[in-house]
């Protein structure tokens, strides 16, 4: 299979699944703790591969919320947008973001990330994510 990059035909259901990777974005911009669990599975589990070890739920909405940097604006680069059968979708992409440490300068960050999604009752719940960011230089 050979990527083409930008992707410009999204199937309407692919354009709605990625919808939602950006709309996290969004909400984690917001910083609303509710709304950002509301997104995630009860049973969600993460990996950010440059800790030890993965992540739960709560894990997951107190990285971008709490005492975690303020993401300040971002660019996302959509690489693959697949559904299976319906009701599994997983994304892989690449983003830039700058954010705001507490009491530190804003930096840029870059890295890819990978996530998985169900679709329950026609909305798109994240179940896993996979990625890093980037050798900071």
């Amino acid at each position: 299979m050979q990527i083409q990059l930008p992707i410009r035909d999204f199937s309407p259901e692919q354009s709605q699944l990625w919808k939602k990777v950006q709309s996290l974005w969004e909400m984690s911009r917001g910083r609303d703790k509710d709304q950002v669990r509301a997104t995630l599975h009860p049973e969600y589990v993460g990996w950010d591969i440059s800790t030890q070890l993965p992540h739960d739920r709560e894990a997951a909405v107190g990285s971008v919320t709490d005492d975690s940097p303020i993401l300040q604006d971002y660019i996302l680069q959509p690489l693959s947008v697949r559904i299976y059968d319906g009701r599994v979708g997983v994304v892989h992409y690449s983003y830039a973001a700058t954010v705001l440490p507490k009491d530190g300068e804003a930096m840029r960050v870059t890295g890819k990330w990978s996530e998985v999604y169900l679709k329950d009752r026609n909305e798109w719940m994240m179940i896993s994510v996979s990625g890093k960011p980037d050798e900071l230089k």
